[in-house]
Formats: C-alpha cells, structure tokens, sequence
C-alpha cells in the first residue's frame, strides 16, 4: 500500500470552495484503487490567519510542511489586504523553500468547452507553460532609499542564474522530447529591450536547444508572443519564460481555452528533494467567494499533475478522463461555462465519473 502525506491549504477566497472538490477527487480515486491511500493535514493559513496573528503562516510553517510528500493549494488574497503582503507571506516563500523552479501550465481546448476565438475546435489549442518559478522578475531583491521624501529612490531588481535558468529551458525540451504530438518549443523573452537578464536568457536557450536538434525552436518577444497566443494558439506546443512573462501568457493561455477555471498549476521541485505544491492558476476570486459558483475542475486537474507527479500515471489519466467526460456531456458545469451547476454539484459528478470507470 503506498501511502502520501499530503498538505492542504485551502487559504483564501474560492481556495477552501474549490479545494473541498479536489479531495472528492482524491477520495474517489482512492476508492478504486487497492494500493493507494492519502493522510491529509489541513493548515489554516492564510489572510485570516493573518489577521489573528500578523503572520500568513507560522514562524516553524515552512519546517512543517517539509516533511509532506506533497501540497495542495487553494489560493490566497484578500480585498482588506495589500496582494504584496499575501502573495509573500505564504505562497512565494514556499516556491522558493521548497525549491519548486519548475512550473508548468497546461492549456487545453476540451471538447464541449467555447473558445472566446471565433473558429476554434478542441483540441485545436493544446499547449504547456514553463514557468521559471523561483527568481527572475519576482525575486525579493531591492529596497528603498529615503522613504517619504523627494528623494526617494526603488530598486527592485531581476535575478538569473545560470542554475535557474537552465533547469527550466531543459525541463521544457525534456518534456516535448517525450510528449505525443509536440515538436517545438517557444522561448519568450524582452532581450532587445533587458540587454543583460534576458540576453542571457536566450543565450542559455541556445545553448540547450543545441542538445535537442530534432525540437524546432523559435524566440519570441512578450509583446509579439502575447499577440500570438491570441491570435494562433495552436501553433504553440511548449512555451519556456520567466518568472513574470509566463505568469502573464499562461493567464491568456486559460482564457482563449475557454475559462481561467479550467487551468492547473504544478511547481514541481525537480530533484524531490522538497515538496512539491499543486494548485489552481485563478487565485481567490474575491467576485464570486462563498457563492458556490466556482469552477473546481482546475483544482481537480491539479489533483491529476499531482498524482502523475507521485508516480501515479494511471490514476492521474482516470481523473483526466473524468475532467474531459464532464466538459464534453455539459450536463453538470458552472456558470462560466455557461451552465448552472454549483462548485459541489461539479465535484459530486467527477466523483461520480471516477467511480463508475
């Protein structure tokens, strides 16, 4: 019997609605199977938790949650609350404790599932992010200089290292290397603009892109990649950016694939020295908290990276399948997909899916 330890932090906003369906998920996947089985801990961090204490998370929480072979995530944010404080006082430091540089962002078109695109058929939009996920344009490095004067002066630096970089460009050949149907992979950068950080950028693109010569390879500016993925989806297989710049594309890239309720999100520690965390890309969604009305199946995909990322293909492939299945019968979906199911109601019926096979 193998048995995971698995940290749950519903958090903010939708993050505890739509994280309830994911273990439903979990749940029924665990009843088909005999040799699998979660021990859950739930952590109740987050903006409450802040407002009790100052703190999004305990002093000992990263150490805490070190020794879990996995996390799931909700989301974190709150309106009374700047998105600075939030976003680094819990999900930042555990990408980067934890050492999760490699996060990857599918989008895909589903059958039954409208694109905003005029013409656009399933499948026709299938493609994966790699998001550099510890450093770059997000890493804590800066200050401020005479604060509240005339003088006051910002630094707010980028950071690129050799190790950081490479790790994610390789990662992403490695997987379209041994993805069905993908031969190209797409490097986004502002090089002619960021002359040391992104020049740098596309020489190491270079350099690892020499170790896969059977990959086509193309190098876009952000500006033209964004007009692109709106304009051409299907011609992306794989995309590799920074930190910023692919946080940016994968938001386009789940809304031209019909809902930003629909995208999952893995940041994956390469190494399995730490643990990885698995979470939906839509964040707490302040517009539609406690109305029951959020689509979980980005929740429910992210339960499917998981257990593929655990070693557990074929169960990750049955809940994949029930995520299709109820997007193509449309019988049970939410409101931003143009249905009038509840979050419960949608996790009940991939529940149902996953049990019936």
């Amino acid at each position: 019997m193998a048995e995971y330890k698995l940290a749950v932090i519903p958090g903010d906003g939708v993050g505890p609605e739509v994280i309830a369906e994911g273990r439903k998920a979990i749940e029924a996947v665990v009843r088909g199977s005999a040799d699998l089985s979660f021990d859950y801990t739930e952590f109740p961090w987050g903006s409450d938790y802040y407002r009790e204490t100052g703190r999004l998370m305990p002093e000992d929480g990263l150490e805490q949650l070190g020794a879990f072979d996995a996390i799931l995530f909700g989301a974190v944010g709150d309106p009374q609350i700047p998105d600075h404080i939030t976003l680094n006082g819990l999900l930042l430091p555990m990408r980067r404790a934890f050492d999760q540089g490699v996060c990857i962002r599918p989008s895909y078109l589903y059958p039954g599932v409208a694109s905003p695109l005029a013409g656009k058929q399933a499948g026709e939009i299938d493609l994966v992010i790699f998001r550099e996920n510890t450093e770059g344009e997000y890493a804590p490095v800066g200050g401020r200089l005479y604060p509240g004067t005339g003088y006051e002066t910002v630094v707010q630096s980028n950071i690129f290292t050799r190790r950081g970089t490479e790790r994610i460009i390789r990662a992403a050949f490695e997987y379209c290397d041994r993805r069905d149907g993908y031969n190209k992979v797409t490097s986004v950068t502002k090089s002619n603009a960021q002359a040391f950080g992104m020049v740098f950028w596309d020489e190491v693109f270079r350099e690892v892109a020499a170790e896969y010569s059977h990959i086509q390879t193309e190098s876009l500016l952000v500006d033209r990649a964004c007009m692109d993925l709106v304009r051409w989806p299907e011609d992306f297989d794989v995309m590799v950016a920074s930190n910023l710049f692919a946080d940016i594309l994968s938001d386009i890239a789940a809304v031209v694939s019909g809902s930003m309720g629909l995208a999952p999100s893995a940041n994956i520690n390469p190494e399995r020295q730490y643990p990885s965390m698995f979470e939906p890309v839509h964040g707490a969604a302040f517009d539609i908290t406690g109305k029951g009305i959020a689509n979980p199946l980005a929740t429910v995909s992210a339960v499917a990276m998981m257990l593929e990322h655990l070693g557990r293909p074929q169960e990750a492939s049955r809940v994949d399948q029930a995520v299709s299945q109820c997007l193509n019968e449309r019988s049970v979906v939410t409101p931003d997909l143009g249905g009038s199911a509840t979050t419960a109601q949608v996790g009940d019926e991939v529940a149902r899916l996953l049990e019936q096979g």
